[in-house]
């Protein structure tokens, strides 16, 4: 059997695919939340990094297909794997029964908690990317454009002042003061980051990376930078709700002449 094949026809294979997307998808999250903290800086670091990734052109495009490919891999190898473990169970009597209700509470909870996570995904594209989805006033005053200061990357300039931007400062402020878009992301989050939790722990058994005496200290570390991770996505809804965090003075919604681009 080729390569290909013992990877898609094998439970080591698809463990391996599993542990494979899950890294990619890790070093995404990991980076949209590093972008997404830009909103506590000047709005025009979040705009000019939005405006600096849309340039990216066809390498943007390619980032999304890659996050595709790796979100269907993961969701298609996770169910596999599951619906082999169900099979495997059945008819072993007691002793099967016992491992099955000591998965419950880790590899059971975890995968519905994907599934939980990729319902907020297509929410939050819906919202944020496509523009059909949230409340009456965020499909009102958005999409809106204003004028951009420099926006730097490793000091080089990649956005010039004067050029004109999406306002993303204003579409995430404007989208968290729903409160059930807040709520619904703060869980959604949550649920992330317990995934992620089982996920990371996952990854180093399968990649053969974890050992005795070293595992419960990986489990600390990975425990911290999971609580790091939801503490800041919850610091971005957080500061809306509370009126930390507001909208541009002067904000006012755009003329109704004015023809929306993506």
């Amino acid at each position: 059997m080729s390569l290909a094949g013992n990877l898609f026809h094998s439970s080591i294979g698809r463990k391996f695919l599993m542990a494979l997307t899950g890294l990619i998808l890790v070093g995404f999250v990991v980076g949209h939340l590093v972008g997404n903290l830009q909103i506590f800086q000047d709005p025009d670091h979040i705009n000019g990094y939005a405006a600096f990734l849309h340039q990216m052109g066809p390498l943007l495009w390619v980032a999304r297909i890659v996050l595709l490919i790796s979100v269907g891999i993961h969701i298609w190898a996770a169910t596999a794997l599951a619906l082999e473990n169900k099979q495997a169970r059945t008819g072993n009597g007691p002793a099967t029964a016992k491992h099955w209700i000591q998965a419950t509470l880790s590899s059971r909870f975890v995968r519905w908690t994907g599934y939980v996570v990729l319902a907020f995904v297509i929410y939050h594209l819906a919202q944020f990317t496509l523009g059909v989805a949230g409340s009456a006033q965020f499909k009102e005053n958005l999409p809106r454009y204003v004028m951009a200061a420099d926006y730097r990357v490793a000091g080089f300039p990649v956005i010039k002042a004067g050029a004109e931007v999406l306002d993303v400062h204003s579409m995430v402020i404007l989208g968290f003061q729903n409160p059930i878009v807040s709520v619904f992301y703060i869980i959604a989050v949550g649920l992330l980051s317990f995934h992620l939790l089982h996920g990371i722990d996952s990854f180093f058994q399968t990649m053969g990376w974890r050992s005795a005496k070293w595992s419960g200290a990986l489990r600390k570390l990975t425990l911290v930078f999971c609580l790091a991770y939801f503490l800041g996505n919850l610091a971005i809804p957080g500061s809306v709700l509370t009126g930390m965090k507001g909208l541009r003075e002067g904000f006012r919604a755009p003329s109704t002449s004015r023809t929306a681009r993506r």
